[in-house]
């Protein structure tokens, strides 16, 4: 048997059960149809070029009924999207002749949009998928050894002291913790406010044995073939910027080259990489911090972690010098690690008045796709954009244009410039921006 039909035996098996039917009910009964019908034609080793376009309209159709979903968790267009293109990849593994590198390319390429854009809901889909995708690039596109060598590091070498001037927006700046706090300490003194830890991750696998610093292991990681979404323009709230797919090695190649004359800025922001990477995730040791069961702070009585097994929600952010995240907030405690680069933090507590001081945007009445995704910060908890703010705490030019930002937020506000291996704590609620003063590589952990 051939291996793609062995890893996926069993999701092939139940597509053509009565249960699935109904799961899918919604989808139309025409669609589910032709999913099965392609399902049955891969079993019986038969699948042909009309298996391969039909295929490609249900990716289609599932994509469209996502994005008319209108806020609605589209659990169902999830699944006929990650299933269709699982099916459409069997077709091109399975089918009788030889599978070409650009192929193989396709198939990774369309796997990754499955987790990416559908989050491939369904038991066991994750790992399928996964072992799709590594089992693809054993037997298709073979990765090369990864081979340490500072030339091919993607943080300059300089001096920590290398001057970062101080941001004028704020007051005062974050404490620095030496030596981590213990457990009790934390949830007792240290839970409602924002510190760093100096050098907290400098153990790490991603700084010692496997740098996310060396352009060559990231390549390593992820091997050929698999894309990530990134951001296009200087930060979401400008009417230039959009969101696309791109190759991960492109993307690695933007930042091996001198990007700080780049015109266009390219940006992966809070993208979840260490569940697409699985290698990645074992390079970074989860502070117990994030086990401590934190009760909701005053300043954020509605505060609840995040709502999956692990209550954790891990997030990467890689991008050249300059990459912003403006002004916003999140609904959780966030231990932010700086684990390639310098980048410049500033923060503001929840006050009710502080938070008029921002100038949040106003809620929107629109409901298009469109408007509804713009926001990668808000984690799709705040589509409005309400939790953004309008200025821009990284300029003292908004003085007039925002005059409470300077009378009441600025003598509240922290800042801070990362060093590589600090840790960032601050509590759910907080203003907070970040701007990237080198190629940067970031893991926010929130909980």
């Amino acid at each position: 048997m051939h291996w793609a039909l062995q890893l996926a035996d069993h999701f092939l098996y139940s597509v053509l059960t009565h249960s699935y039917t109904k799961e899918l009910a919604n989808c139309g009964e025409e669609n589910v149809h032709k999913l099965q019908s392609a399902a049955k034609a891969i079993i019986d080793l038969c699948p042909g070029p009309d298996s391969s376009r039909e295929l490609d309209q249900l990716i289609e159709r599932a994509y469209i009924g996502l994005l008319a979903s209108c806020g609605a968790d589209p659990f169902q267009w999830r699944r006929l999207y990650s299933d269709a293109s699982v099916l459409r990849s069997l077709v091109d593994l399975i089918y009788p002749q030889a599978l070409d590198e650009e192929t193989a390319m396709s198939c990774v390429a369309r796997l990754d949009h499955a987790l990416i854009i559908a989050g491939a809901p369904g038991q066991g889909m994750q790992s399928l998928i996964q072992d799709v995708i590594l089992r693809t690039q054993t037997e298709y596109l073979p990765r090369k050894p990864f081979k340490y060598s500072p030339k091919l590091a993607i943080s300059p070498t300089r001096s920590p002291s290398a001057h970062i001037a101080a941001l004028l927006t704020s007051s005062g700046t974050i404490p620095r913790l030496i030596d981590p706090p213990s457990l009790s300490v934390f949830r007792r003194e240290l839970l409602n406010k924002p510190f760093i830890l100096s050098g907290f991750a400098s153990d790490w696998p991603a700084m010692n044995e496997h740098p996310w610093n060396s352009i060559d292991y990231l390549r390593s990681v992820g091997g050929r073939g698999r894309v990530v979404p990134v951001e296009v323009g200087k930060d979401y709230r400008s009417d230039d910027w959009t969101q696309r797919m791109m190759s991960w090695d492109d993307f690695l190649d933007v930042l091996e080259k001198d990007s700080t004359h780049s015109q266009t800025i390219i940006y992966m922001a809070q993208h979840n990489l260490l569940s697409q990477f699985h290698a990645l995730r074992e390079d970074i040791l989860i502070p117990d911090y994030v086990f401590t069961s934190p009760q909701a702070p005053a300043t954020y009585p509605l505060y609840r972690p995040p709502n999956n097994e692990e209550e954790l929600a891990l997030n990467a952010w890689l991008g050249p010098p300059g990459t912003v995240s403006p002004a916003h907030t999140d609904p959780f405690f966030n231990l932010y690690a700086q684990v390639v680069g310098r980048k410049t933090v500033w923060l503001a507590p929840p006050m009710p008045g502080i938070t008029k001081a921002m100038y949040p945007f106003p809620p929107t009445s629109v409901t298009s796709e469109t408007e509804r995704t713009r926001n990668p910060a808000a984690n799709l908890l705040a589509p409005s954009m309400t939790n953004t703010a309008q200025v821009d705490v990284f300029s003292d030019q908004n003085k007039n244009k925002f005059p409470l930002f300077w009378r009441d937020a600025v003598p509240e506000a922290l800042s801070m410039t990362l060093e590589p291996g600090d840790v960032l704590f601050f509590p759910p609620g907080w203003w907070h921006a970040m701007r990237s003063e080198e190629i940067s590589f970031s893991v926010s952990i929130w909980f």
